[in-house]
């Protein structure tokens, strides 16, 4: 696998990964029973998009540390994964 093909994987890593933190230690302005008049009371209560950043990094590095090792390492790939479904002739 190429140096560009890892750099695909750990963009699509981190975006699943981003999707996954932002809820992650988020507080509402209604749960803080402060709603700005013209806002949502589901709308963020203050800015937490740099810890979410961070945990989401810091998780895809995770993730893609054992994607490398699994890969490059024990030279597992796709194909190696069992089949679910059998094959029928």
């Amino acid at each position: 696998m190429s140096w560009i093909s890892l750099v695909a994987v750990f963009f699509i890593i981190w975006w699943l990964m981003l999707f996954v933190s932002l809820p992650i230690g988020l507080r509402t302005q209604d749960d803080e029973q402060d709603v700005v008049l013209g806002t949502t009371s589901s709308a963020p209560r203050g800015p937490h998009m740099m810890r979410a950043l961070i945990r989401t990094t810091v998780l895809t590095l995770i993730i893609f540390a054992a994607f490398y090792v699994v890969t490059r390492v024990f030279g597992y790939t796709i194909d190696d994964i069992p089949r679910v479904v059998p094959e029928f002739r």
